[in-house]
C-alpha cells in the first residue's frame, strides 16, 4: 500500500524526516502486537481485529529517566488512563500503549508490570531505607473503540500482547495500517488504523525534529478532505451504515527539543488544527486525545543534587515552527493510516473497507 507522499498529491511547507515516522526522533521506538483471530459470527471469545501499540521515548529506563510530557482532551469520550499525573508533575515513566477501550485496564496492569520488574522498590522502598514507603507507577493508555470488527467484551490484550509489543520496539521503519492498535479501527468510514508522519525545522528555528503517531478511529465519509479536497462528498464506502457512536482518535507527538511539560502542552493544543485539516469536527460523542513528549533532558527519578537549569527553547522565538510542524505532522499521519490500511472483515461479517487508492488520487489530482 502507498504512503500519501509516494501518490504526489500531498505537498508541505516543511520536510518530513528520513523515515517520515515519529521515529525521526532520535531514541524513540514503536512495537506493534496485532491480533487477528477468528471469522464470522461473535461467540463471547472470539472473533478478533484488534492489538497494541507502544510508543518507548528512549531506551534506558524510562522511571529512573523520565521524560517531560504533557497531555491534551481535545474531546473526552474516552476511557484514557494516566492522563492526571502527567498533568500534575508533567513527566511520563512508562511507554505509552495504544489499544481497544476495553483492553486499556488490562494494558495498565502490563505496564506496571513490567516497570516493577525493572524497579522492584516501586511501592515498596529500599532495602537500605528499611522498606519504607515509595512512590507508585502511573501507566499511560489511550486508547479507540475496535467493537465495530472485533470482539471487546472479551479484553484478549493484556501482558502477553504487551510483552510481545515491547520485544517488536524499534527504531527506523513504522508498519502502518491494519497493525496493533489500529487493527480494528475505522476513520470516515473507511478502514483506519496507525499512521505516522514527522517534520524537520529549519535549522534557523533549531533544526529540531518533531514526530505524530495516530490511531484513527473517527468521522464518517462526507466529511473526509484531504490534501484540501473535499473527496468525501463524491466518494463513499459501500454499504456504509453510520454508527451510533462517533469515533475516536489517540495522537502521540514526540521531539527532540528541550521543550518543557507547558510548552508540549501548547503542541498538543495544535495537534486539533493538523485534525481538522483533514476534516474531522469532533463530534460530540468521539475521544480524542493527544500526548507530547520530549525525549532530551531525562528527568531523574531521585537526583541525587540540584540538577540546575537545563537547556530550553525560547517560546516566541521558536513556537510557531514548532505549531506548523505539528499541524502538518498530524495531518500525514493520519492519511498514511488511510492510504495505508486494506480492507478489514471482522465479526459478524462487519466490514471496513481500505480507501479507494486510484479513484481519491483521480479526484485530488483535478484540483
Amino acid at each position: 500500500m502507498p504512503r500519501i507522499r509516494d501518490l504526489n498529491i500531498y505537498q508541505s511547507q516543511l520536510q518530513p524526516g528520513t523515515h517520515n515516522a515519529i521515529t525521526d526522533v532520535e531514541g524513540v521506538a514503536v512495537g506493534h502486537y496485532t491480533l487477528i483471530e477468528g471469522d464470522g459470527a461473535w461467540t463471547g471469545n472470539g472473533p478478533f481485529r484488534t492489538g497494541v501499540t507502544l510508543i518507548v521515548p528512549h531506551d534506558g529506563n524510562l522511571y529512573e529517566e523520565k521524560v517531560a510530557t504533557a497531555v491534551h482532551t481535545i474531546n473526552g469520550f474516552g476511557k484514557v488512563a494516566g492522563f492526571e499525573q502527567v498533568r500534575e508533575l508533567g513527566t511520563l515513566e512508562t511507554p505509552i500503549a495504544l489499544t481497544g477501550t476495553l483492553n486499556v485496564p488490562r494494558v495498565a496492569d502490563a505496564l506496571m508490570t513490567l516497570a516493577i520488574e525493572q524497579n522492584p522498590h516501586i511501592g515498596i522502598g529500599f532495602a537500605e531505607s528499611g522498606r519504607k514507603g515509595y512512590a507508585s507507577v502511573n501507566p499511560i493508555v489511550g486508547e479507540t473503540s475496535d467493537g465495530f470488527l472485533s470482539d471487546i467484551q472479551a479484553r484478549p490484550i493484556g501482558e502477553t500482547a504487551v510483552r510481545a509489543a515491547l520485544a517488536n520496539a524499534s527504531n527506523g521503519f513504522v508498519p502502518e495500517g491494519v497493525v496493533g492498535a489500529g487493527t480494528g479501527t475505522s476513520c470516515f468510514g473507511w478502514k483506519g488504523g496507525i499512521g505516522t508522519a514527522s517534520r524537520v525545522l529549519p535549522r534557523r528555528a533549531g533544526g529540531y525534529t518533531v514526530g505524530a503517531l495516530v490511531q484513527s478511529n473517527y468521522g464518517s465519509p462526507e466529511e473526509l478532505v484531504i490534501a484540501g479536497v473535499p473527496v468525501g462528498l463524491h466518494v463513499q464506502p459501500p454499504d456504509y451504515q453510520p454508527r451510533p457512536e462517533a469515533g475516536s482518535i489517540m495522537i502521540i507527538l514526540a521531539t527532540d527539543a528541550p521543550l518543557n511539560s507547558r510548552q508540549l502542552g501548547r503542541l498538543c493544543q495544535r495537534a486539533a488544527f493538523g485534525l481538522a485539516r483533514t476534516g474531522s469536527t469532533c463530534h460530540g460523542g468521539s475521544g480524542d486525545f493527544v500526548i507530547a513528549f520530549s525525549s532530551t533532558n531525562r528527568i531523574p527519578d531521585r537526583p541525587k543534587r540540584f540538577q540546575g537549569q537545563r537547556p530550553y527553547v525560547y517560546e516566541q522565538s521558536l513556537m510557531s515552527a514548532f505549531s506548523l510542524a505539528v499541524i502538518e505532522a498530524v495531518e500525514e499521519a493520519i492519511y498514511n493510516s488511510l492510504f495505508m490500511a486494506h480492507t478489514v472483515v471482522g465479526r459478524d461479517g462487519n466490514t471496513r473497507y481500505g480507501l479507494p487508492v486510484a479513484e481519491i488520487v483521480k479526484l485530488v489530482s483535478k484540483q
